[in-house]
Formats: C-alpha cells, sequence, structure tokens
C-alpha cells in the first residue's frame, strides 16, 4: 500500500472515531454531522454523491448512519476504508456503552446524562437543520420529488411506518420513468444464558440481518427475542437498554452491547455487537458494486430519486420530532439559533459545538 494511501486510511480512522464520540442524536444527526465533515469541510465527496449513498443505505437492512459511515470510508479509502470507518464509527459508543452497562449491573442505575444532553441536542438540531437545508438543493430537482418529499413528511409525522414510505416513494419516482425505459468488570449476577454465547451471537446476528426503520422497530424485534421467547430480559431492562442506546453517541444499535453485557458481561458485550453490525459491513461491501449502476438506467435512478426524496423527508420529521423535545425554554433555543448562524457563516469543527452544548447543559444543571 503506498503511502497516499495509508494516509487515506488515517484519515478516515481519525474522522469516524470523532464522529463517534460526539454523534449525539440518532441517525438523522449522524447523517447530518456526516454531511458536514465530509461534504462542507473536507469536500471527499459531492452533495449528489452523498444523497446516493444516503438513498442507497435505506434499500439494505441495519443501521443506516452506521452504513452510510461504511460506504463513505470505502469511497475515501476503498475497502480498507470501509472497515476502518465501520469500526470507528461503531467502537466509541460500544465502550461507553459497556461502562454505562456495568454502572447498570452494579448499581441498579446508569450516570445521569440529562444535562449533557440539555445543551447537546439544541446544537444537533441546528447541525441537522443546516444540513437538510444543504442537501435540498441536491434532492429536490424537480416540481414532482418535491411533492414526493412533502407527502413523505406528512406521512411520517401521521405515523405511517418508515419502510412503506421509502418503498412507495421509490415505486413511485421510478414509475414516472417506466414508460421511457419500456422503452473489563467480571458480571455481578447469573448468566442467564446458561453459557448459550452462541445463541445471543445468533440471535443478534439475525436482527442485524433482517432488521429495517427505527428504534421504535430495533425494540420490537428485540423484545420479541430477549423478553417473549427466551426469557433473558425483563420489560424494563429491555427499555433500560433502548434509552440508553437512545442517549449516548454513535450508533443505536450499540443497545445491543447493553443487552449482550446484562445477559452475559463482557464476553455477552463483545459478541453481541459484532453480531448485530457485522451484516453491514457484508451487506454495504456488496452495495458498493452495485451503487453506480443505479444511476446507470433511468428507472433505477428515478428510483433512487424517489428513495432519496423519502429519506430526506423522514430526516426532517424526526429533526422536527426532536426539535419538539429538546427545545423547551428561551436557553435551548437560544443553542440552537446561535449554531445555526455559527454553521452558515464559518466552517468551525461540529465538535465545538457539540462540546459547548455540553458545556452549558452542565453548567444549566448545576447552577441553575
Amino acid at each position: 500500500m503506498s503511502n497516499g494511501d495509508e494516509s487515506r486510511v488515517r484519515e478516515v480512522a481519525w474522522l469516524f472515531l470523532k464522529l463517534g464520540v460526539i454523534a449525539f442524536g440518532g441517525p438523522a444527526a449522524h447523517t447530518a454531522l456526516m454531511r458536514d465533515e465530509l461534504v462542507r469541510r473536507r469536500g471527499w465527496v459531492t452533495d449528489e454523491r452523498f444523497v446516493d449513498l444516503m438513498g442507497a443505505t435505506n434499500l439494505i437492512p441495519g443501521p443506516n448512519s452506521t452504513e452510510l459511515a461504511i460506504h463513505l470510508g470505502h469511497e475515501r479509502a476503498r475497502g480498507r476504508g470501509l472497515i476502518v470507518a465501520g469500526l470507528c464509527f461503531i467502537l466509541p459508543a460500544a465502550l461507553i456503552v459497556t461502562g454505562l452497562a456495568w454502572a447498570y449491573v452494579r448499581y441498579g442505575d446508569t450516570p445521569a446524562v440529562a444535562g449533557l444532553l440539555y445543551g447537546i441536542v439544541p446544537a444537533v438540531i441546528a447541525i441537522i437543520a443546516h444540513a437538510l437545508a444543504a442537501l435540498l438543493r441536491t434532492v429536490i430537482k424537480s416540481l414532482w420529488s418535491g411533492l414526493l418529499a412533502a407527502a413523505a413528511l406528512g406521512a411520517y409525522l401521521l405515523g405511517v411506518n418508515e419502510l412503506l414510505i421509502l418503498a412507495t416513494c421509490a415505486l413511485l419516482a421510478a414509475a414516472t420513468r417506466l414508460p421511457r425505459v419500456l422503452q473489563s468488570a467480571a458480571p455481578l449476577f447469573v448468566d442467564p444464558t446458561g453459557g448459550q454465547l452462541w445463541q445471543l451471537f445468533a440471535t443478534m446476528l439475525k436482527i442485524g440481518s433482517v432488521l429495517y426503520g427505527s428504534g421504535y422497530v430495533l425494540l420490537a424485534f428485540l423484545r420479541g427475542d430477549f423478553v417473549d421467547r427466551l426469557g433473558w430480559l425483563t420489560e424494563q431492562q429491555l427499555i433500560d437498554a433502548v434509552s440508553i442506546g437512545q442517549v449516548t453517541p454513535g450508533p443505536v444499535f450499540t443497545t445491543a452491547t447493553f443487552i449482550g453485557y446484562v445477559v452475559a458481561g463482557l464476553p455477552g458485550a463483545f459478541l453481541a455487537t459484532v453480531a448485530i453490525f457485522l451484516p453491514s459491513f457484508v451487506f454495504v461491501g456488496l452495495l458498493t458494486r452495485l451503487t453506480d449502476r443505479l444511476r446507470a438506467s433511468a428507472w433505477t435512478s428515478a428510483l433512487l430519486d424517489g428513495v432519496n426524496a423519502a429519506a430526506l423527508a423522514l430526516m426532517a420529521g424526526v429533526s422536527f420530532q426532536l426539535a419538539r423535545t429538546a427545545i423547551v425554554d428561551p436557553l435551548t433555543a437560544a443553542i440552537t439559533v446561535v449554531t445555526l448562524l455559527l454553521l452558515w457563516r464559518t466552517k468551525l469543527n461540529n465538535a465545538w459545538y457539540i462540546a459547548a452544548g455540553a458545556v452549558i447543559g452542565l453548567v444549566h444543571k448545576l447552577f441553575i
């Protein structure tokens, strides 16, 4: 491997490690942060390429923001970049969640994160809004794609399933082209698996291989397997696991890390994490061979346009719901507005906005 290739792999590793530490807020926030870092600040990909990769990840099961990270790593440093980007994005969250799981098992609770999130989430909302405004010009290429996006946003806010929205928009967009085409701590509990770590691994591998949709869908899969079928978790433990996955940075699928630790300690945490993310590496590795071909014909290109419009609408819908719960007073509103203004006027690293929000949140919790 040449020095240039090594340099690119190191760049990918450093960037996605950083994103894994600061990427609070779920998939919409992760996508916005990646767009800001890779398109706006570094110019590694264009907005057009970014939205195509974003749309392509919606065609396969698994954690979309992690799959987008894997795709972007491949764009920058090919095969090694694919693996390094995914591992570096997952690793910080997996370590943080393992530490919180240890505290949960030992003390029956987890360290409070409310103060941090009070300041961080409003800043994240501004980052998402800024990314949406930029991507809008790339995704909405016509009145038809604008109508599709508006309909998708309305359907999402009315509670329609995300997968159904994506599929409908893709098929409607493709249908318009059809005529033309026709032309480290030991566990402090008894391991309820009875040592059946293979069953834990296989169950998480299955979930990672077939799951489409949001954290609510993940919750349903986990409940069906770990609460109802296997009886390894209580309802409360499951809710606590999903909550930790939501409030920590990085992929929400690190919920599996928490569950693995609760079920079987450190070996369980490791195996559950590997199992739930492994299909994403395989799917994206296969998808990299197909993404360029999706633009090769009018029909598949239109299908991808439809997916992109729906994905952007879902991103907007999620950020709207997040804003309703996070912007609760003048201070959180001010954090959002000031962050948005700075994003518009400067090219500051978004880590500074996350750090500033965290400091404001901690000060607010301690003194107000």
